[in-house]
């Protein structure tokens, strides 16, 4: 308890899945959370539930002027941020000769372009806060191949994690990226894809999915001052898939 006292943390993608768990986290170990997400219903519920110390904001990540609202309401109810968590994003699994034009540039905003305009917005912020900790929820695909569009964005979210880190670390903002393997979240506990999983942790060293909260532990290392001499690195947590 307390590894984020006087911490003031914003968390994309916090709604449901592996970023309601980071929010959940985060408060619990003392921070003041601002979480954003497009699905309004949700994180206003979750708001709700967790009280005085967190506020929700119905965010777009790929746009720019709605990153600039959520600086803006952050500094203005708790303070400027010390950490952010770039954790919104889509996966899709179409095959390369199926994929549309369109799709393709709607994962790469929303997986790629949405953390450069993170990045971007909250570096000032962080400046005012004397300190910070940026980390980049990316992905194994982010290190070995996998589906096109998804993998490319994964990838690149580890490029830019250790650009900005370069750039930064002469501002006292520390960056890093998380690699998580298949988690357990809404996304894969439904319909088919429920025995697809079952079937896959057969093939995972430690043989089973994560919990989304295994990540969160994580990210709160990374976000937290533990990890003081931590910065352009990534951290993978997929129950040993990489190692084989």
């Amino acid at each position: 308890m307390g590894r984020l006292e006087n911490k003031i943390a914003i968390i994309t993608g916090g709604a449901r899945g592996m970023g309601e768990a980071h929010v959940r986290l985060f408060v619990k170990e003392g921070a003041k959370v601002v979480f954003t997400d497009l699905n309004e219903a949700g994180g206003q519920a979750l708001a709700h539930e967790l009280g005085e110390h967190v506020h929700f904001v119905k965010q777009d990540v790929t746009k720019s002027a709605d990153w600039g609202v959520v600086i803006e309401e952050t500094e203005k109810i708790f303070g400027p941020p010390h950490i952010l968590i770039n954790n919104a994003g889509i996966s899709m699994s179409k095959p390369l000769l199926e994929m549309t034009e369109e799709d393709y540039r709607k994962i790469v905003d929303i997986n790629q372009v949405s953390v450069f305009l993170g990045i971007k917005a909250v570096a000032a912020s962080m400046q005012k806060a004397g300190s910070g900790s940026i980390v980049n929820i990316s992905s194994i695909n982010g290190l070995v191949g996998g589906a096109v569009g998804y993998t490319d964005t994964k990838f690149a979210v580890r490029g830019i994690t250790k650009a900005a880190a370069l750039q930064l670390s002469g501002l006292g903002i520390r960056v890093n990226s998380v690699h998580p393997g298949v988690i357990e979240t809404p996304m894969v506990s439904q319909g088919d894809a429920v025995e697809q999983i079952k079937e896959f942790a057969k093939h995972i060293p430690i043989q089973r999915v994560a919990k989304p909260e295994e990540v969160s532990h994580l990210v709160l290392f990374l976000a937290s001052d533990e990890s003081s001499y931590s910065t352009g690195s990534e951290f993978v947590v997929d129950g040993g898939l990489t190692a084989m």
